[in-house]
């Protein structure tokens, strides 16, 4: 009877341990139930990686567009190849090869480069002088000019070393082949009494000058809008060896020669 008390309180102690576990059906419950996902917040780093692809992605298909449409273009406003670019290809070309025998394409003369300039001996008294001409020259050939400096000083004519005396512009590719078909097929109908450019003005090398007497006849100045009528001088410069080849191609390309039998050529 007396270790009757002592069994009773080793039998009490496995009921108390065993109630202090949890239970295994209490614990199913907490094992599967699920955290819930955070939230993104605005400012993590996480919510900023999506944005930021995407605006990549805009980014680089905003900047792809406008190199199609350039190169669509050719930097010049039109689509395709120049009007006079294609007829030299396919016309011009021919001629020459069949009429000068060259055995090689690649021989028969082209236009290389134009360049267009305006002297300015009135930027030495005048300030506005100078920008009137080039903001002229910018609309004309659809490019910006560049000022030409003195390279050395003259006392006669009150000129200094590094004085801006003229500007100019010189046109490759198509955006010259685009302003020579202005020129020859605009430009030079508009000149008041206009017979023909002459035929002698060649340097001997198959390059040739044309002197215009203002920059009026062209049709995007303004008439109203210039402060003073200005001359200038377009250099036709070309891979003809001579100034009979140089003469041919600019026949063939469309330039108005005078007449051979014009009177004003008569002793030349």
């Amino acid at each position: 009877m007396a270790n009757a008390p002592d069994e009773q309180v080793k039998d009490e102690v496995p009921e108390a341990e065993e109630a202090s576990k949890p239970s295994k059906s209490a614990a199913k419950p907490k094992a599967a139930a699920k955290k819930p996902a955070p939230r993104k917040r605005a400012g993590s780093p996480r919510a900023k990686k999506a944005p930021a692809k995407a605006a990549s992605a805009k980014t680089a298909t905003a900047k792809k567009a406008p190199a199609k449409t350039a190169a669509a273009t050719n930097g010049t406003g039109s689509v395709g190849l120049p009007r006079l670019l294609e007829s030299y290809r396919s016309e011009v070309q021919p001629v020459l090869i069949r009429e000068f025998g060259y055995d090689n394409a690649m021989r028969a003369p082209r236009l290389t480069k134009l360049v267009v300039n305006i002297g300015l001996g009135e930027a030495l008294t005048s300030s506005s002088a100078l920008g009137a001409a080039v903001g002229d020259l910018a609309i004309i050939t659809g490019q910006k000019a560049r000022e030409n400096k003195a390279r050395k000083s003259i006392a006669a004519f009150k000129l200094r070393e590094g004085q801006t005396i003229g500007a100019s512009v010189t046109l490759r590719g198509n955006r010259m082949w685009h302003f020579f078909d202005r020129l020859v097929n605009i430009a030079l109908p508009r000149v008041r009494d206009f017979r023909g450019v002459p035929r002698q003005s060649f340097d001997g090398r198959g390059n040739y000058t044309l002197g215009l007497g203002d920059q009026a006849v062209f049709p995007e100045i303004d008439y109203n809008q210039i402060d003073k009528l200005r001359g200038m001088q377009i250099v036709l410069v070309t891979s003809a060896r001579t100034d009979e080849e140089g003469r041919r191609l600019l026949e063939l390309l469309g330039v108005p020669f005078m007449r051979i039998d014009d009177p004003r050529l008569v002793g030349v």
